[in-house]
């Protein structure tokens, strides 16, 4: 039996990931922080089949002594300050654990057991202002944000330690993935969460930023079956994980609003807090290598998905408690 180890096993990707490597026969560990405030609500239901331990990215000892402890054969990095916005106002932070995270990371499992097979979380936020589109692995990055540039610090040293230390080290660069497990300050579930509210009478106007920014959204689900299929060649590898497809965020509302009968025009506002300093314009991946070297392609596409997330929200919020707070 395969022994993994998932950093940010209780954000969606991690419990996407951990269904997925149960289902292929892994034992799976989760890294937790033991400060952290996560209620473990999208792991809830495997609590009985993944182990999760205490560690922390910041923390270069307790790194170690947990790969030590557990001896994965595989590890998914996916733990960092993964909310765009919130790098502006904690910047410093976002870099400890979004960039000298992963280097903390990949020293430990260089000290410890370096043929330990690593993956890496990257983002397609690196691109920022992009300078190619469609997006792909050799496209230059030219971040728009504290995370993006953190981001493009924890790809290349996961590129630098594969080659000064012969790692199997990879980076997906992932292209933005949702699903009914995203967290509510991410622009896909505010919205599905508040088409939701308003449809129910429990809310009557949505604020947003940028109805023009275009994003190349995809299933989370789909995407963590290619990071595990990253860590199964023979050779490490980079990938752009992506649908080809861009859509701009009020078409993203358009969708989420007609799933449950509703004018969307009628409901949302813009709000320049929401806006950001420098914006992303325009992200669309390139996912053809991955397609031909992994054989990976997305299922879910993007109205499926966002109907999905206003479905799961809307019986979300019909099954709460009357003082469940909204």
């Amino acid at each position: 039996m395969k022994k993994a180890l998932i950093t940010g096993i209780t954000g969606q990707d991690g419990s996407y990931l951990a269904e997925l490597l149960l289902a292929k026969g892994y034992q799976v560990h989760g890294m937790v922080r033991r400060s952290s405030e996560e209620k473990f609500e999208r792991i809830a239901h495997l609590k009985d089949q993944v182990t999760l331990h205490q560690g922390d990215l910041l923390d270069q000892f307790s790194l170690a002594g947990l790969i030590e402890k557990v001896e994965p054969e595989e590890i998914y990095n996916l733990a960092a300050q993964s909310f765009v916005p919130t790098s502006w106002s904690q910047p410093v932070l976002t870099g400890e654990f979004t960039a000298l995270g992963v280097t903390k990371m990949l020293e430990a499992v260089r000290q410890t057991n370096p043929k330990i097979k690593f993956y890496q979380a990257s983002s397609s936020e690196m691109f920022g202002r992009v300078l190619e589109v469609p997006q792909k692995e050799t496209t230059p990055f030219y971040p728009r944000s504290p995370y993006g540039v953190a981001k493009a610090y924890g790809h290349f040293i996961t590129v630098n330690y594969r080659e000064s230390f012969n790692l199997y080290a990879v980076s997906g660069i992932l292209f933005n993935h949702e699903s009914p497990r995203r967290g509510l300050e991410f622009i896909t579930r505010k919205v599905s969460y508040n088409a939701a509210l308003i449809k129910l009478g429990l809310k009557k106007k949505l604020g947003v930023g940028n109805l023009d920014a275009k994003r190349d959204w995809g299933f989370a689900g789909d995407y963590v079956d290619a990071m595990w299929r990253m860590l199964q060649q023979d050779t490490p590898d980079d990938y752009v994980v992506a649908t080809h497809e861009t859509h701009t965020v009020r078409e993203l509302i358009q969708i989420a609003f007609a799933r449950v009968g509703l004018d969307w025009e009628k409901y949302v506002e813009i709000d320049p807090a929401f806006v950001r300093p420098a914006e992303v314009e325009l992200l669309i991946g390139d996912y053809d290598k991955a397609k031909k070297k992994l054989g990976w392609e997305p299922k879910v596409r993007f109205k499926e998905l966002v109907e999905m997330m206003v479905d799961a929200d809307v019986k979300r919020l019909e099954q709460r408690r009357p003082n469940d707070p909204i």
